[in-house]
């Protein structure tokens, strides 16, 4: 006793104590080996023994302990004096189900030896966007979206997996409840459970289809309970994020003069012009035209409602969607919008206790009207309209046309006519599940899906109307006359074609799954797979119509009548397989393969086989990592090597192919006219798909008992076997059209992380997520021109790497030009173009190939969400480093200019400008000479996605019927930070700005449950 007294005073004279205890299940009660003690805010800790028992030696008798076990929930636990304790651990039945749709299944998370990340339908379903792709950006680490178009019904994203790898098609194949190839932009996000990607040879199942990586979508599936109805509405404003501003009529009639004056001309505009454009006193004569402004609404609509239903029995479950989306263009007296209206059903069904079948039928309806002009034609002529012209005149009527009729204020309207097009599609699974009986882990499933699709599109081309002045002819009361002018086509024209397509997949797919032992887990699953597509498209065209008021084919001509169709037929065969194998969850491997079958090649190529291996190391199950590094309480290392296929080329080209040309030949004794064959290209009996070598090394780790997460893999990826023409090494005067060859070679490889932060505080709850992906890309073959100097060769840099000079400044003078190697006929104001290779001219040896290309280098995002009591918030921000972007305008008397370009020229009066000086189109050499001084850096930082909500409460609600009712405000690309792109959004791929920009977006909406 004495002796106790004794060592309990020495241990509070140190302010030590000494705790032993005990973890136990709280279901079971039996000890738990490996549990991780760690006293909070130290790396002081241990682990429990054989027997579940602990001891340990703290900093304080009020200590509180962090205890952790992978499948349990986190406790922590005072000491509060004691010296033992025995502590109860509470299984967490959402830790030890979580899993990751892989392909053809599922897998636990915590033994999953791919690279393999996800997300949840919930969060894709916060963004405000009517194309579920353009949600995706900056969400999955690995995953890159760009956005180049918000176009309604035209605004899908490109997504690429870890970058581009090839220099043809980079899609991934997209698989949505198993079956691949489905639409991934159309899906309605209320309907989506979880999006997966494989990213690694995890891919290899999936053959030669996944060299790009997969994208799994798997949608929602009724759940045992009474019925739960939700229904959401939103309604949300839509604006472009960045409109290039233009000069006005000052301006541009300010830098024409300065052309003319180059040019050695007199100039076009007066001093009494010039003032008139700035005054504004002669709005006939001397407009000042915003086109931007006549023809672009500051805000656009758009909607979005669903209402759903789930719930189900022990035997029956069931869940059902019903939505309609809608989005208005940004053009005034818009002839453009999208509507989209959804509905599937999801059902399962337990016959017995050894049979289950689903049922699965989506449906939708995409419905696309647009003006006959495109949306490129419309931006462009928006970019190359002058402000000196009016875009109507002062009486309301439309002005004139640049060319063709061209006036964008009409041509994004009905006045020319209409396109519609309707879409179609319905998609039905179905499938049964055997559990074989007597053989406990085998079971077998038979599924079959049906992909039918039908376009009706039709193309009324109609003229229009606009008006013009000869700047003097006035009536009698002294008004201006205007002539008007009939534009576009002098007559209606009818196009309408169809498309009528159906896929049909059957499947067989045997699986068997046990643990051995307790220790050793084997899941095994073969399975063969059949894939036929075909279609038929029917198209029939008509002219000289008496009335534009019938658009309809009876009443057009009998002349010029034309009419088209064509046919296609698709098939593969497949067979595939994946074993799994993990010892106590601590050593894992996994072997998948698919032996594949396809229409595209020739029968000594039809067939190919595609192996995918991978193995992971629960480190932290050993004794010796609890013992010493408790504060990881959880680490895996993984790796995976594997073979892919990419087959996104054009079918049949190993046999002859031919065309009609435009050679006439007469036959039935010189009676009958027939168009003539020739020969397409020369076939290739070789050719195959592509191949990707792919190797990967992961590790994912958890601190902070679970609480912080990391992920992070490098990944080496090697594509053989590229499809490319020898037209480099073979000279076009060989007069030879070659084929297409499988002789290019690219490597791609990077690094993508994740890292996952949550935490609860009382009341409070905290998410942080970053991730993302730097990727680099180099060709390593391909056909090249001999003798190219090396630092103009494409081999060794960047898909898609640009030759240009180098602009090292522009000439102030005379003199510096003169102290310098110029091109030919340079003047002070020109760009300096750099003598790389120091020969004293600047020429066509004077390019370098650069290291960086229109793709981004690293691309990821950052999340927060935070949530109190009924209030959440969630900000996101994606951004992407290491593109570039090539700007050109055809500005001059062909179209107007830039202000930027106007604010930063130089002239004379301002010799130290950073632009040069003003250029006519392309005729000045450092316009029509690709060079660095336009490469922009196209690094920028998004706000993506922001949104603050609250919950009613309950109490409040359940009166009136509602379990659950929200309400919140959120906002999409509401800002954009990029250093050097002002004029256009980053994302932009026309360096003139011809294409529909990216939009913006402020929604606000309301989620109800009953």
């Amino acid at each position: 006793m004495f002796l106790f007294s004794f060592v309990v005073l020495l241990q509070l004279k140190a302010e030590n104590w000494f705790v032993r205890g005990k973890v136990l299940d709280e279901k079971t009660k039996e000890a738990l080996i490996g549990v991780s003690i760690l006293e909070k805010n130290t790396t002081n800790g241990t682990v429990t023994d054989f027997e579940g028992n602990f001891s340990l030696t703290v900093n304080s008798r009020n200590a509180i302990l962090n205890i952790s076990y992978i499948g349990y929930v986190t406790q922590q636990v005072s000491v509060d004096n004691n010296q033992v304790l025995e502590v109860l651990l509470k299984e967490d039945s959402e830790q030890l189900d979580e899993v990751v749709v892989v392909g053809y299944g599922a897998q636990k998370k915590a033994t999953l030896s791919g690279s393999v990340t996800s997300v949840g339908g919930e969060k894709l379903a916060r963004t405000p966007v009517v194309n579920l792709s353009q949600g995706i950006a900056g969400r999955l680490p690995g995953v890159v979206a760009v956005s180049n178009t918000s176009e309604p019904g035209y605004d899908g994203a490109t997504i690429t997996i870890r970058g581009v790898n090839t220099f043809g098609k980079s899609d991934p194949l997209i698989v949505v409840d198993g079956v691949p190839g489905r639409s991934l932009e159309r899906i309605d996000p209320a309907t989506i459970e979880t999006m997966s990607v494989l990213k690694d040879a995890s891919a290899a199942i999936y053959g030669a289809q996944a060299a790009n990586g997969v994208i799994l979508i798997t949608t929602k599936r009724g759940k045992l309970g009474k019925p739960k109805v939700s229904m959401s509405y939103n309604y949300g404003i839509s604006a472009p994020t960045v409109i290039p501003e233009m000069t006005n009529a000052y301006e541009y009639a300010t830098l024409m003069n300065e052309i003319d004056a180059y040019a050695g001309n007199k100039p076009r505009y007066s001093e009494s012009d010039l003032k008139q454009y700035v005054d504004g006193s002669d709005p006939w004569g001397h407009p000042d035209t915003d086109w931007f402004g006549e023809t672009l609404k500051k805000w656009s609509a758009q909607t979005y409602a669903n209402a759903t239903i789930e719930g189900g029995t022990e035997n029956v479950k069931y869940f059902a969607s019903l939505s309609a989306k809608g989005q208005d263009a940004f053009y005034k007296n818009s002839g453009a919008n999208y509507n989209q209206y959804d509905l599937r059903m999801n059902l399962d069904t337990k016959i017995n206790r050894y049979i289950d079948a689903y049922i699965n039928v989506a449906a939708r309806m995409e419905d696309r009207k647009y003006p006959t002009r495109s949306a490129e034609n419309i931006f462009r002529m928006l970019m190359r309209s002058k402000p000196n012209s009016p875009a109507y005149w002062p009486n309301g009527l439309p002005g004139p046309d640049i060319e063709f009729g061209d006036n964008p204020v009409v041509i994004c309207t009905n006045q020319t006519g209409y396109d519609r097009d309707k879409q179609y599609v319905l998609n039905g699974d179905f499938g049964v599940n055997i559990k074989i009986p007597h053989v406990e882990g085998l079971s077998i499933k038979a599924t079959a899906s049906l992909d039918k699709g039908f376009r009706f599109r039709k193309i009324w081309q109609k003229p229009w109307y606009l008006y013009s002045w000869d700047g003097t002819s006035v009536d009698s009361n002294g008004q201006p006359v205007l002539v008007e002018g009939k534009k576009g086509f002098s007559d209606p024209r009818l196009t309408e074609s169809m498309e009528d397509n159906l896929g049909i997949l059957l499947s067989g797919i045997a699986s068997y799954s046990r643990t051995f032992m307790d220790d050793h887990s084997v899941n095994v699953l073969a399975g063969v797979e059949r894939i036929t597509d075909e279609g038929d498209s029917f198209e029939a065209f008509r002219r000289y119509f008496l009335s534009s008021s019938i658009d309809q084919l009876f009443a057009g001509g009998q002349d010029e009548i034309n009419n088209t169709g064509t046919g296609y037929k698709e098939a593969r065969l497949n067979y595939f397989g994946r074993l799994n194998y993990a010892y106590k969850s601590k050593y894992l491997a996994e072997f998948v393969w698919r032996y594949q079958g396809s229409y595209i090649f020739a029968k000594k190529n039809k067939f190919g086989f595609f192996p995918g291996i991978s193995l992971g190391y629960v480190i932290s199950e050993e004794n010796f990592w609890k013992k010493h590094v408790p504060f990881i309480s959880f680490a895996k290392i993984r790796a995976s090597w594997g073979q892919t296929g990419n087959d996104l080329i054009d079918p049949y080209q190993y046999m002859s192919s031919y065309l009609f040309n435009s050679l006439m030949y007469v036959t039935n004794n010189g009676t009958t006219m027939n168009q003539a064959l020739m020969e397409s290209v020369a076939p290739n009996q070789n050719v195959t798909w592509e191949t990707a070598t792919q190797k990967n090394i992961g590790l994912d780790l958890q601190f902070l008992q679970g609480d912080l997460a990391l992920t992070v893999d490098y990944f080496h990826n090697k594509r053989t076997d590229i499809l490319w023409k020898r037209n480099a090494s073979v000279p076009a005067t060989s007069g030879l059209e070659l084929p297409d060859e499988n002789l290019g070679k690219v490597l791609n490889q990077g690094v993508d992380f994740n890292i996952d932060y949550r935490k609860t505080f009382n009341e409070w709850r905290l998410g942080v997520n970053l991730n993302g992906v730097y990727a680099r890309n180099k060709i390593l073959f391909w056909d090249e021109a001999p003798g190219v100097p090396d630092y103009q060769k494409s081999t060794g840099k960047p898909i898609d790497a640009g030759l240009y000079y180098q602009a090292i400044g522009i000439f102030k003078n005379k003199e510096e030009v003169e102290a310098y190697p110029h091109w030919a006929g340079a003047r002070p104001g020109d760009i300096i173009f750099k003598d790389v290779n120091e020969d004293g001219v600047i020429d066509g040896n004077d390019r370098v190939r650069d290291d960086r290309s229109r793709t981004p280098r690293f691309t990821g995002g950052l999340t927060v969400d935070v949530a109190y009591k009924g209030f959440d918030f969630s900000c996101m921000f994606q951004g992407a480093f290491g593109g570039i972007f090539y700007q050109t305008t055809e500005s001059g008397d062909f179209a107007n200019f830039l202000k930027s370009f106007y604010d930063n020229r130089w002239t004379e009066d301002n010799p130290t400008a950073s632009f040069p000086r003003t250029y006519n189109r392309s005729n000045e050499y450092y316009v029509n000479q690709q060079n660095t001084f336009w490469l922009h850096k196209t690094d920028y930082v998004r706000m993506k996605n922001i949104e603050l909500g609250y919950t009613i409460p309950s109490i409040l609600t359940k009166k009136a019927g509602i379990e659950h009712l929200r309400i919140y405000i959120n906002a999409y690309n509401l800002l954009t930070f990029s250093p050097d792109m002002k004029d256009y959004d980053p994302e932009n791929t026309s360096g003139s700005g011809y294409n529909y920009p990216l939009n913006k977006v402020i929604n606000f909406g309301i989620n109800l449950t009953f």
